[in-house]
């Protein structure tokens, strides 16, 4: 089985599909005549601006965008960044930094489309993410794709979104702290169970404490290794600027890379940090309090701008600052030795970053994964899924997960294609609704 979906991955994360994801990103900027990079200060000012306090919706557009960002920034962040860094070498990071500036118009037209089209439930709670905007944007013919995304996205939720992060979690604390995996499965249980009986609002308020603290927790740490090593930072973007386009000399234990590896593990990462035509973000943001589709979107762009080119570029400039990257070390480890070289603690900073990275995503990807099945089986199906994922905690994080890390990779591949598809086809819509918002603005 691991032999298979490791074949499998070669082919659904191929030169097809990346090619496919970084094509779609630079269309929709075509379309948009590059207006995501043109407003992104725009999008940072909107998180302070107050909106319509009549608008549908759920929870603060604030705490949309929070709840997307705790299912974004996580391992990924960590440990994807030095997985990229330590096979494509230094030159990752750029190609990482690229996606993201591209990404930005693929998550704005994702958010738009899922406000635009989004509807409410028979409990009277709002749905809205690629599924529907398939269905009721594309038209009744496309729903067998809308049905697809669904089914691919809740089953991609327990791979990457539960049992992934739960045991990322053991791992850390048990390295890090000694604590025994039995501990940590029935702690994050009952915190898990916790939060998911309050359903969005209550995941929101969480994702609202958490994310800032924990960002600003990494940042200042990052800050702190980063200004140890200010003299060689010019060095630094030397470095991964020629190794973008001239590949790696091998160097201590780093065996070499070329150009093309810096390109596929810089997208290949990125996408899989901020999520960025995967769809699921959306989810999250359909259910933001707002009467403007367009004004959503722009808010959701401040999460890969921040997940990616501030968050991941803080743990790439460590890695290479302090020279971790040419060691033995990998993923995580290779991070806290990075971050150990200056911080006496760093390696327990990064195990609790790590450690709430995981939780969030945990309980973001439990609202993606229960609002797909409900759009599959309906609100009944609801309680059921949330019991499920409960007990799917504490089964990852005493497990061996080879194979779950390689089937969760497959379905987030499988997500990301009929959500593509609608962006391609619905992007005159994209259009014709920020046309109309930014003369009305």
């Amino acid at each position: 089985m691991i032999d298979f979906f490791s074949k499998l991955n070669s082919i659904v994360w191929g030169v097809p599909m990346l090619a496919l994801l970084f094509g779609t990103g630079i269309y929709l900027n075509i379309r948009l005549q590059g207006l995501s990079l043109r407003r992104i200060g725009y999008a940072f000012r909107l998180l302070i601006t107050p909106g319509k306090s009549t608008a549908e919706g759920e929870i603060a557009p604030f705490k949309a965008l929070m709840t997307s960002m705790s299912a974004t920034v996580g391992t990924g962040n960590i440990a994807g960044v030095a997985t990229a860094i330590g096979i494509g070498g230094p030159g990752a990071l750029f190609w990482m930094w690229v996606t993201a500036l591209i990404g930005l118009a693929t998550k704005y037209s994702e958010t738009v489309l899922a406000v635009q089209y989004r509807e409410k439930d028979d409990r009277g709670n709002m749905c809205g993410g690629p599924m529907y905007f398939i269905r009721n944007g594309m038209g009744p013919k496309w729903r067998w794709l809308a049905a697809a995304y669904a089914i691919f996205a809740s089953i991609a939720a327990f791979g990457i979104g539960n049992t992934v992060q739960s045991n990322s979690v053991a791992d850390a604390l048990q390295a890090s702290f000694d604590v025994p995996e039995g501990i940590t499965a029935a702690v994050m249980t009952l915190f898990v169970a916790a939060v998911l009986l309050g359903g969005i609002k209550r995941i929101s308020n969480v994702a609202a404490a958490l994310v800032p603290s924990m960002a600003v927790l990494y940042f200042l740490s990052a800050l702190i290794v980063i200004a140890a090593n200010i003299t060689h930072v010019p060095a630094i973007f030397e470095l991964i600027i020629t190794s973008a386009f001239s590949g790696t000399a091998a160097t201590g234990g780093f065996a070499g890379a070329a150009v093309w590896a810096a390109i596929r593990m810089g997208i290949a990462r990125g996408v899989f940090s901020n999520e960025a035509g995967l769809g699921s973000g959306s989810m999250a943001h359909a259910a933001a309090k707002t009467d403007s589709p367009v004004r959503q979107g722009f808010i959701s762009m401040v999460g890969t701008f921040t997940d990616t080119l501030i968050i991941c570029s803080l743990t790439g400039f460590v890695i290479l600052l302090s020279g971790s990257w040419t060691g033995t070390a990998q993923g995580a480890a290779m991070t806290a030795e990075a971050f150990s070289s200056v911080i006496p603690i760093g390696s327990q900073i990064v195990a609790v970053a790590l450690v709430l990275f995981a939780f969030t995503t945990l309980l973001g990807w439990s609202y993606y994964g229960e609002k797909s099945v409900e759009y599959l089986f309906g609100s009944k199906s609801i309680f059921p899924f949330r019991v499920a994922w409960v007990i799917a905690v504490p089964l990852g994080a005493i497990v061996h997960l080879d194979l779950v890390w390689l089937f969760a990779d497959t379905f987030n591949a499988m997500m990301a294609l009929p959500n593509l598809i609608a962006l391609i086809v619905l992007s005159p819509v994209v259009v014709k609704l920020t046309r109309e918002y930014l003369k009305n603005d």
